[in-house]
């Protein structure tokens, strides 16, 4: 209606005029309702052309949209293991910090996991006092072994010598079993220095391979303990928090609870274009943004991001193939707008709606000279446009107030 107004004084008011003066036609006389098409026609038709070609170029290189919201992203409260609630910290739409208790699932089965590994690792500290006592034992037994391995040598070369000097003084059964003998003590020997390396053996490897597991395993069950004490990650409000002692609580069905962070949604807000304006959108444009949250105001923002991407075509994977018709509903051009000028943001909601015009500016072209005189006059007439969507702006801004407490049906 009022780029109509507006195309109708360059348009059918000359018209009116020149047949008003020039061919001195009246109002309610040679101009009625019935003759004004044919009289007015050229104006009229001028009218309905500019018309169109105004809105065209203001919606275009100026994109308006109403698709604009405060988006803001929850943290789901999820315990990390499955486990019936024992105590509840903390209330419904209770504000917390990063480190705040929250709820805690029963732990018995886990504190007896941990008592158990506990009791290994005193069992293989035991074991170790043991294997280092045995081992003083095989010390004793090696020198007692050499002592009588040493003695039976030393009666046996007394024998040899005597035989030698002696060739029949010695009975050669004797010899013999002197010979038995420090074979036996040979043996034992060994047998006993073996032992002694399987206890070193044991107690430099073994018992500490079982103690390290024993630890390891006493670790594992002090993290699942300390899973079962669920904190806040970050500052923010609980919502949909409805816990009681005694619930099951399993993290692939449900969370516990949304809980919202503090700087949720503030300071930017989350616009979506058409498709068509995939060429217009810049990082840098001016933008204006009215909120119902604030009325009568008009924010100024810029852009400060343009997604790469159309969100509406995005495919996941699965096991069933994608039909193309799935995705004809079309999808819109994401921008990210953020206040000109600190201080301005107010006190939006995270979640409101908004209506945003992001507006074109050829200022830089055309003070570098390089446009051309046509090119040049139509640059000015693009920026010149974006007064227009301006003004509808705020008429929007003003009107949104009585559209929704007045028309809306309250």
């Amino acid at each position: 209606m009022f780029e109509t107004l507006l195309c109708s004084l360059i348009t059918i008011l000359p018209d009116y005029l020149y047949r008003r003066y020039g061919q001195g036609k009246r109002i309610g006389k040679e101009i009625t309702l019935y003759s004004v098409w044919f009289e007015l026609r050229w104006g009229i038709t001028a009218c309905l052309l500019l018309t169109v070609s105004l809105i065209t170029t203001i919606f275009y290189f100026h994109p308006s949209t109403t698709n604009v919201t405060a988006a803001y992203r929850t943290v789901a409260v999820i315990p990390e293991i499955v486990g019936r609630v024992e105590e509840v910290y903390v209330q419904p739409y209770q504000k917390v910090k990063a480190g705040d208790r929250l709820f805690r699932l029963d732990s018995s089965k886990q504190q007896a996991t941990l008592e158990t590994a506990r009791k290994r690792i005193a069992e293989v500290d035991a074991q170790t006092v043991v294997a280092k006592s045995e081992l003083v034992t095989a010390d004793a037994q090696i020198r007692q072994v050499e002592t009588a391995l040493g003695q039976a040598k030393d009666d046996l070369n007394t024998q040899l010598d005597l035989q030698r000097r002696n060739p029949g003084g010695v009975a050669r059964r004797e010899i013999d079993r002197l010979q038995s003998v420090v074979s036996g003590r040979e043996s034992e020997l060994a047998a006993v220095a073996a032992q002694k390396q399987t206890l070193e053996t044991r107690i430099a490897t073994l018992l500490p391979a079982e103690k390290s597991s024993a630890e390891a395993q006493a670790a594992e069950a002090q993290n699942a303990i300390d899973k079962t004490l669920v904190k806040a990650g970050i500052d923010g409000t609980l919502q949909q928090f409805t816990l009681r002692v005694g619930e099951v609580v399993n993290p692939l069905l449900r969370p516990a609870g949304v809980l919202v962070p503090e700087d949720a949604g503030r300071e930017r807000l989350i616009a979506g274009f058409g498709q068509i304006e995939t060429q217009v959108l810049k990082v840098g444009m001016i933008s204006e943004v009215t909120c119902i949250a604030r009325p009568f105001t008009i924010i100024p923002m810029v852009v400060t991001e343009v997604q790469t991407v159309i969100a509406g075509g995005q495919v996941r994977a699965s096991d069933q193939l994608i039909d193309t018709q799935q995705l004809m509903t079309p999808g819109t051009v994401t921008a990210v707008l953020e206040p000109l000028y600190p201080g301005q943001y107010g006190n939006i909601l995270p979640g409101s709606n908004c209506i945003a015009n992001v507006y074109t500016s050829n200022h830089d072209e055309l003070a570098s000279g390089k446009a051309g005189t046509l090119r040049g006059l139509f640059l000015h007439a693009v920026d010149a446009t974006a007064m227009v969507h301006a003004m509808i702006l705020r008429m929007q801004a003003v009107m949104a107030p009585v559209r929704t407490l007045v028309l809306s049906g309250h």
